[in-house]
């Protein structure tokens, strides 16, 4: 996984749904850093793994599953 890296979020528990926003790195603590636009500016937010969903806006190059994903 390359990062950053365009991605569209889904967290209830800030009612975000279909945001976009770029993901900028994983924290061992359990959150994902994003950066997303509010009011035109862009903002550095931490938002819970647990609870969090994120679809990356780049498609997959092959039908191939990436590999060392435990599933």
């Amino acid at each position: 996984m390359d990062l950053p890296a365009k991605v569209v979020i889904f967290c209830p528990t800030l009612e975000l749904k279909n945001k976009p926003g770029r993901l900028m790195a994983v924290s061992s603590n359990g959150f994902y850093e994003i950066w997303l636009d509010f009011a035109e500016r862009n903002h550095t937010v931490l938002l819970p793994v647990q609870g969090t969903a994120l679809v990356f806006s780049e498609p997959n190059t092959t039908g191939e599953p990436v590999p060392d994903i435990e599933r």
